[in-house]
């Protein structure tokens, strides 16, 4: 099978139609796995308890834990455990991949899939973003300080209404077109430039290239990836570029920002302030005027976290009661449509095997002596991920097909759903 081809053997959609939903003869059937009875998870780092009733509720054991585990602890105590769900504190080292041996998923909140939700916390970073243009703008965090240590500075020199300013926006996706949106509704004017042409909400217009978004704005905000081509994205020339007295705000990743650039245009005055994430030049940043400093809490309220904690245990969930991959981050997305109720002798197979020419007529030779009724197959780097529903299948038939699969040169982990 080559890099990035996918096949279809039957023509179907890969999630539930309108007709699906609302037809009775196509009521899903419940699958579970023919191969463990329940699965046992593992959640730690205070995962919303929404996460774990929702692992509950669809027949699970469930393990939490409020904090992280040390690479020891998790190498002790991973072996039992089919999936783990973690935050950013805990490291899922080779170590422990190794001592997974049950390990089927991991959900960020090697053949194993890896889930993450990167769009709930949007909305926080967006308010996030608002509220530092203001703090800037009107110097909010120097005045608050200063009279924290007895010095009354009421002064309003440099401190600026943001009503009619423009807002430059790089990377106009789900953050940035979020923000975009709660800046006109303060009169700000919004700029924004994007890799891709995107259409724009409101009033927003998109700019052709940086450099002419950075000489328009009079604040510049970034929400982009960390990529080799994002990574010190804005230096020295880009700084010059910016207006004088502009404000630069970073809740991207620290990579996107020449910090050591940053603070020769703080010192000089050409930038009158930024907002950007801790990082390892914080006790130099520290002593400049009208900087914020925040240790990466875009995504750190109760809403985002509830969010977060919600999606990613639906994604587990769908992963390991249907096989759905729809979702990872480091893997081949594939779904199927479900089987329906009434279909009792179907099974579905989920084939993670490695990325390598013959696989697929492997496979298709074990299946050829039923009817596949369904059947797609998805490659990302050097795994692939095949999902087939076949009909007429016994008991006896199902432990000799499991038997020919995990057979194959190529095979990394099989399971059968029924």
């Amino acid at each position: 099978m080559s890099p990035s081809h996918s096949v279809s053997t039957s023509a179907s959609p890969a999630t539930l139609t309108i007709h699906d939903h609302f037809s009775s003869n196509q009521r899903p059937k419940p699958l579970h796995s023919l191969e463990n009875d329940t699965f046992r998870l593992l959640i730690l780092e205070n995962i919303s308890q929404e996460a774990v009733n929702t692992f509950r509720s669809a027949g699970h054991r469930v393990d939490h834990f409020s904090t992280a585990m040390t690479e020891d602890e998790l190498v002790e105590k991973i072996g039992s455990y089919h999936a783990i769900g973690i935050r950013s504190k805990t490291k899922i080292t080779a170590r422990v991949i190794k001592a997974a041996t049950k390990l089927l998923v991991i959900g960020c909140f090697s053949g194993i899939p890896v889930f993450n939700s990167p769009f709930s916390n949007s909305r926080s970073v967006a308010e996030l973003v608002m509220s530092e243009l203001i703090a800037l703008s009107r110097q909010l965090f120097e005045r608050a300080y200063e009279l924290r240590t007895g010095v009354w500075n009421k002064q309003s020199k440099g401190c600026w209404e943001v009503r009619g300013k423009t807002l430059g926006i790089v990377g106009y996706g789900h953050i940035g077109s979020q923000l975009s949106v709660l800046a006109e509704a303060f009169g700000i004017r919004v700029l924004f430039h994007d890799v891709l042409n995107i259409m724009p909400l409101g009033s927003a217009r998109q700019v052709e290239s940086l450099p002419a978004l950075l000489a328009e704005s009079d604040f510049v905000t970034l929400h982009v990836p960390e990529l080799p081509e994002t990574t010190n994205m804005i230096s020295h020339q880009q700084l010059a570029q910016m207006k004088k007295g502009a404000y630069l705000i970073n809740n991207a990743r620290g990579r996107v920002v020449d910090i050591p650039a940053l603070i020769g245009a703080l010192k000089s005055g050409h930038l009158a302030g930024a907002a950007i994430d801790l990082n390892d030049w914080a006790s130099t940043l520290q002593m400049l005027p009208n900087v914020i400093l925040t240790p990466h809490i875009g995504g750190s309220t109760e809403e985002a976290q509830r969010m977060i904690g919600e999606e990613v245990s639906q994604a587990l969930t769908r992963y390991l009661g249907y096989g759905s991959t729809l979702g990872a981050v480091n893997f081949p997305e594939v779904d199927l449509r479900a089987i329906a109720a009434e279909q009792e002798t179907q099974i579905r197979v989920c084939h993670v095997h490695k990325n390598q020419p013959g696989v697929l007529r492997q496979v298709n030779e074990v299946l050829s002596p039923y009817n596949v009724e369904k059947q797609y197959s998805e490659s990302k780097g050097d795994v692939a991920y095949l999902m087939a529903d076949i009909a007429d299948v016994s008991p006896t038939d199902i432990n000799k097909l499991r038997e020919l699969i995990n057979g194959t040169n190529a095979n990394i982990l099989t399971r059968f759903l029924a």
